[in-house]
C-alpha cells in the first residue's frame, strides 16, 4: 500500500506564496505520474497539476502561469509551488500517484486558504 503525506497548507493573504509537499513512501520513479488535485466546499474536485515520469507537466486553466510542480526522485517528494495565490484557490488539496498498473493513490489532504 502507498502513503502520501502532504504538507505546507495554511493560512495566507492574497498574492502570497505557499509550497505544498507530498512524501512518498513508495519511489516515486516507479508511479506512472503525480499530481495535485484541489477541492472546494460545493464544487467537484479539480485537477491542479500532474508531473509524468519522463517529466512532462501539466496544469489546470485556472493556476497556470501561477503554480509549478516538480518532482525529486532522491527525497520521493513532488511539490506544487503556489503563487500569485487567490481567494479561488482556497480548497482541501490532495496528493496523488498514479502506479504502473494506473491504480490511484490519494493523500489526506492538506487545507489551503487564502484571505482577501
Amino acid at each position: 500500500q502507498v502513503q502520501l503525506v502532504e504538507s505546507g497548507g495554511g493560512l495566507e493573504q492574497a498574492g502570497g506564496s505557499l509550497r505544498l509537499s507530498c512524501a512518498s513512501d513508495t519511489i516515486i520513479a516507479s508511479f506512472n505520474a503525480m499530481g495535485w488535485y484541489r477541492s472546494a466546499p460545493g464544487k467537484q474536485r479539480e485537477l491542479v497539476a500532474t508531473v509524468t515520469r519522463s517529466g512532462n507537466t501539466v496544469y489546470g486553466d485556472s493556476v497556470k502561469g501561477r503554480f509549478t510542480i516538480s518532482r525529486d526522485n532522491v527525497k520521493n517528494t513532488v511539490y506544487l509551488q503556489m503563487n500569485s495565490l487567490k481567494p479561488e484557490d482556497t480548497a482541501v488539496y490532495y496528493c496523488n500517484a498514479e502506479s504502473r498498473l494506473s491504480k490511484n493513490y490519494w493523500g489526506q489532504g492538506t487545507q489551503v486558504t487564502v484571505s482577501s
